[in-house]
């Protein structure tokens, strides 16, 4: 009756993956004899057992892992956002002002402005430290004086006489200049709530 069964006990021991001697845990193995339904349970004899081999940086999918390869690079998630396995902002330190991104570009917009009018304002330590690059960007603008930059500079500045006046007198005021259009003089804390101050002006 069981050698007319299609799944007899001679093909279910083939089926069966090869399990090698040194293997740590309980082993399932086939006593030959008359009677091939006994199976017997052999342990591992007692002693020293060997240490596992670290395979922590192992591939997960060693399918797709070729010989050449020495490195398990393409086995980790990259974030792409300037450097590698970081999803932290290192190195990217932007003024945040306490304002959202809006709302800091219309204030230092503002100051650009006010700046360029008046030529000397009061205003925080680091708006001041955050408003200089605006200007000297502005300036850098003016100097070139093409149409393009012209309309550049209109669309950061809110006031359009500001902006003539800047390309008219630029080459005159800063044409051997090439940077640091800008100067900023410390002051006294303001009352209230003892925040640094400083004046920036324009050189």
């Amino acid at each position: 009756m069981a050698s007319a069964s299609t799944w007899n006990f001679s093909s279910l021991r083939a089926a069966l993956p090869f399990v090698p001697s040194s293997s740590l845990g309980p082993s399932v193995c086939f006593h030959k004899g008359p009677s091939p339904s006994r199976l017997g349970i052999s342990r591992p004899k007692p002693g020293p057992r060997p240490l596992n081999s670290f395979v922590g940086l192992a591939p997960m999918q060693p399918l797709f892992f070729s010989q050449d390869s020495t490195t398990f690079e393409h086995c980790f998630t990259v974030i792409d956002n300037g450097g590698r396995f970081f999803a932290m902002r290192h190195g990217r330190k932007v003024p945040k002002l306490n304002r959202p991104p809006d709302q800091r570009r219309a204030l230092l917009r503002g100051l650009t402005t006010q700046l360029l009018k008046y030529g000397r304002i009061k205003t925080t330590r680091a708006r001041a430290s955050a408003l200089r690059k605006y200007i000297d960007k502005m300036i850098t603008l003016a100097k070139e004086g093409s149409l393009h930059k012209r309309r550049q500079a209109l669309g950061f500045i809110y006031e359009k006489q500001i902006v003539h006046a800047l390309f008219a007198e630029v080459d005159e005021r800063y044409g051997d200049r090439e940077g640091g259009y800008t100067r900023i003089i410390r002051t006294l804390p303001r009352r209230g709530d003892n925040a640094p101050m400083a004046y920036i002006e324009l050189v």
